[in-house]
């Protein structure tokens, strides 16, 4: 991993002039993910093409563009299952937001009415590569400001243009005038974008509280997502009105594993039975709970886990929050813990504590499973696609290494991302981004940020 710059740079034009060569990965602490592998020590990762063909000790090279990874550890990429990438170039414009109609006042009335499909693409482009950036190699993105098909095809064509595997997630926005295409828009451009690397659910809302029952979930929309054959995702999922919502969707037959409920926060213990009896999937939004304030503020961890349910994380809106999945780990991590200890304090009873292996989970394997990739991503397991982190371990902040999980989990973040592949494919290398002009991109995030901010009504 650490071999001079000359031998680096050779090594990804060998990589670059020959798509699909054999690439063996040797010598590196490998976290698969995979039930059955576990962790490798000194492991090998043999990928052919897109795939992950082999994974072991002392595979054979054969013909294979062999990458010493030694002192690095090998992940899966991480996957971020719910995050609405168009706000991007709003980023922290309101650092200390205080509660969720603070956002929905400024940003989905004030600001998303204003946007125009290019500032959709600019947005969504700059989310995928902070994601890449950061080891996030599968994105969800909440798209809910389908304002007409060019806005929609705008922020699918920024997916396809950084090469991140995208989950194209549209809705109808909030408030402000559009043309109404969506859903019946979505099997069109299912039908014309979906790939390898792109696929597509069906984003909604719980209830009818903000935005009116046109983009509440219900049978309607959930015939809709059944013949287009994609799953849903369902936002602002909280409280009493949500938990009775669920429980009607239960009777109704709305719930299941391709359907995933967003937040979930302050439910009631008989939703989270539903939940949890129908095998829904949850996406935990970490920082946006905690930092919005969303009814309890508590991640609900403790009670998905107790449901059955093993959650994905997100990152959720990039106006207030991170960036990052280290620190969607961190913060859930932290957050369980002190609540775990708090609960039990005094009481002799020995507190029930989530493990740094449980959070790098629900960052990669339960989060592929969330956005319904199960099979294709999140693991290190053969057959499965060649979607991995080589992060470094003997940086200044990840050195020595004694644990691998740990440091993934507490130790490492964005700057010690040193090669990202997706697909079999090189998207950063040597800690740089490829195939981007960041002049360019700073020049376009800004004039996108400027025109949004000079357009948006005063109050």
């Amino acid at each position: 991993m650490y071999a001079d710059n000359a031998h680096r740079e050779s090594q990804l034009a060998q990589l670059r002039a020959q798509p699909g060569r054999r690439i063996l990965l040797t010598g590196a602490t490998v976290v698969t993910m995979d039930a059955v592998l576990g962790i490798l020590p000194a492991g090998d990762v043999l990928i052919e093409g897109n795939t992950i063909a082999a994974v072991g000790t002392g595979l054979d090279a054969g013909d294979a563009i062999v990458i010493d990874v030694s002192g690095a550890i090998l992940t899966p990429g991480f996957v971020d299952t719910h995050r609405h990438a168009w706000e991007a170039q709003l980023r922290r414009l309101m650092p200390d937001v205080d509660d969720l109609a603070g956002y929905v006042t400024s940003t989905l009335m004030g600001y998303a009415p204003v946007y125009r499909p290019h500032d959709m693409y600019v947005g969504t482009r700059l989310a995928a590569l902070t994601a890449l950036d950061s080891g996030i190699t599968t994105m969800l993105d909440f798209s809910h400001n389908s304002r007409t098909a060019a806005h929609s095809e705008h922020a699918i064509q920024a997916l396809l243009d950084t090469g991140i595997r995208g989950v194209h997630a549209s809705m109808g926005p909030h408030f402000g005038d559009w043309d109404r295409q969506w859903p019946a828009d979505v099997a069109r451009l299912r039908d014309r974008y979906a790939g390898d690397l792109l696929t597509f659910r069906l984003a909604t809302l719980a209830t009818d509280e903000i935005a009116g029952p046109a983009l509440a979930y219900g049978p309607g929309l959930a015939e809709q997502a059944r013949r287009l054959g994609v799953g849903v995702s369902v936002d602002a999922v909280f409280g009493e009105p949500s938990s009775r919502t669920i429980l009607g969707w239960q009777e109704q037959g709305l719930l299941g594993p391709d359907v995933t409920l967003i937040h979930a926060t302050g439910l009631t213990a008989d939703a989270w039975r539903a939940i949890g009896d129908t095998g829904t999937t949850i996406a935990l939004a970490p920082t946006s709970d905690a930092q919005i304030g969303l009814e309890t503020a508590i991640p609900a961890v403790d009670e998905a886990l107790a449901a059955g349910v093993r959650p994905g994380l997100s990152i959720d809106v990039e106006v207030a929050l991170a960036s990052d999945m280290f620190t969607q780990m961190r913060a859930l991590h932290a957050i369980q813990r002190m609540r775990a200890v708090n609960a039990t304090y005094g009481t002799g009873t020995e507190p029930r504590r989530i493990s740094t292996f449980d959070v790098l989970d629900f960052a990669t394997l339960q989060g592929a499973r969330t956005n319904g990739l199960g099979d294709v991503t999140g693991s290190l397991t053969p057959g499965k696609q060649a979607d991995l982190l080589v992060i470094g371990a003997e940086d200044v902040n990840t050195m020595p290494l004694n644990d691998a999980v740990g440091t993934v989990v507490l130790g490492a973040d964005a700057r010690n991302v040193d090669t990202v592949f997706v697909a079999g494919t090189v998207r950063k290398w040597a800690g740089r981004l490829l195939d981007v002009d960041l002049p360019a991109l700073r020049d376009e995030v800004a004039a996108s940020r400027d025109h949004i901010l000079g357009a948006k009504p005063a109050a």
